[in-house]
């Protein structure tokens, strides 16, 4: 839906972006002054559209206001309730040992320090296209963590190798991350596009994996017996999780109904197996959907509530479509029509490392610039691997700088980020090079 102002340049326009500006300082902050992440964008998501609705007065179109408002929370809808499902799924897993069974099978193994580092960092790629990114790279992080306490230099590697192939693994796969899942429900790109990113995201992983390789230290680590087992109903979760990411798959390809439809139609799934559970177990409620339910990261999902409504207001004031000529078409004319997107993709994915992935994902799919598959293909890339040129890029790298506080920090992962950017770049070569075909309209 178009609904552009074009008064960037009036005081109700200059003071949108001022509010979007600050409210996103205070969120880079957030660890600094203890505030949620969702509280200042929800609260300037709020303004913005009250001064959009004030310059709307002013231009005597105010119904379209509503419609506007309308359309950007319908899209977020289908995002919470997407990602409600998927995260319940996620919850239900960890609650019933899934993942903590997997660690320990790692763990009992006794595999070398350099076969840890890639077996973690193989999972992490492979688990997180199904699971959340931060849920993978936490799980991967407490093996290391487990089992290289008398190695720092072991744990800070396997980390900053985990937060690169947990964000590579996300790219190629519309479920792995929030920016292919948004690409795939505005039907931009078709579900089985986003696999012909599979070597690119491996480049991006293997590049740096394979330099930081030869600092990890020799040797085995020290023996642990700890052993945990799934509960009761821990597979049948995990395999309903599947069947629910099948169900949205089929839906949406063959009768081109709406992922979130088949996502809630899996969440049924799992109730009808939380009722089952219930009557072999005498009546006893040995799993509840709703407690899995209640320990979603509402801030998170509040986030992306204000995130869409804030870039859906500027959109209105009209910066986006200067954004949009300035990136798309000025930046990338000296390379010819087939590759004009390029360099704007690149530099927007680089950016993701220090200002969050979907804002930026969210911005682009608003301005919509007439782009082919393969600039499609390759912002999603650029997108979902910049976050690891720093830790504080994605969620997951945050989430390990606390997990293995003291020794995976900032500092170290910057020491690698030549080597992280090299895989970045990697990857948009093998992407321009494999998938050369579809960079012409």
């Amino acid at each position: 839906m178009i609904f552009n102002l074009e008064m960037t340049n009036t005081l109700l326009g200059s003071s949108a972006i001022v509010v979007f500006i600050l409210a996103y300082l205070l969120v880079m902050s957030e660890e600094l002054i203890n505030l949620p992440k969702s509280k200042p964008v929800v609260l300037a998501a709020g303004v913005i559209w009250i001064f959009v609705a004030m310059a709307a007065k002013t231009k005597g179109i105010s119904e379209q206001v509503s419609d506007a408002v309308k359309h950007n929370l319908l899209e977020y809808a289908e995002l919470l309730l997407f990602l409600l499902v998927a995260m319940t799924y996620v919850n239900a897993m960890q609650e019933r040992g899934v993942f903590e069974a997997l660690r320990c099978w790692l763990v009992r193994k006794q595999f070398t320090y350099k076969s840890l580092f890639w077996i973690t960092g193989w999972l992490a790629f492979f688990i997180s296209p199904v699971a959340d990114n931060l849920t993978t790279a936490l799980v991967m992080c407490a093996i290391i963590t487990a089992v290289g306490c008398e190695q720092p230099r072991f744990v800070v590697l396997s980390c900053i190798n985990i937060v690169v192939a947990a964000n590579a693994g996300g790219a190629f796969c519309p479920f792995g991350d929030i920016t292919t899942l948004m690409v795939w429900q505005k039907e931009i790109l078709p579900f089985a596009a986003f696999f012909k990113l599979f070597l690119p995201a491996v480049a991006s992983f293997i590049v740096p994996a394979l330099f930081m390789h030869f600092k990890i230290p020799k040797g085995l680590p020290a023996p642990l017996t700890q052993d945990v087992k799934i509960a009761q109903g821990g597979v049948r979760i995990t395999c309903l999780f599947l069947l629910t990411i099948v169900t949205a798959v089929c839906l949406h390809h063959f009768y081109h109904l709406p992922p979130t439809l088949g996502m809630m139609t899996g969440l049924a799934y799992i109730k009808f197996l939380s009722y089952f559970l219930k009557v072999k177990n005498n009546g006893t409620e040995a799993f509840s959907v709703f407690q899995n339910i209640s320990r979603i990261e509402w801030d998170t999902l509040l986030f992306f509530y204000g995130v869409i409504l804030c870039v859906g207001g500027l959109a209105a004031f009209g910066y986006l479509q200067i954004a949009s000529d300035t990136l798309y078409n000025q930046w990338g004319s000296a390379f010819g029509e087939t590759h004009q997107a390029t360099p704007a993709n690149i530099i927007i994915g680089i950016l993701s490392a220090i200002i969050d992935n979907i804002p930026l994902m969210y911005a682009v799919l608003t301005m919509n610039p007439p782009m082919s598959e393969g600039q499609w293909l390759l912002i999603t890339l650029t997108t979902g691997i910049g976050g690891s040129l720093l830790s504080i890029g994605s969620a997951a790298g945050v989430a390990l700088m606390g997990q293995a506080k003291g020794q995976y920090t900032f500092a170290s992962h910057l020491k690698w980020t030549w080597a992280i950017l090299l895989g970045y770049f990697a990857a948009i070569f093998v992407h321009i090079w494999v998938n050369h075909s579809l960079f012409y309209v």
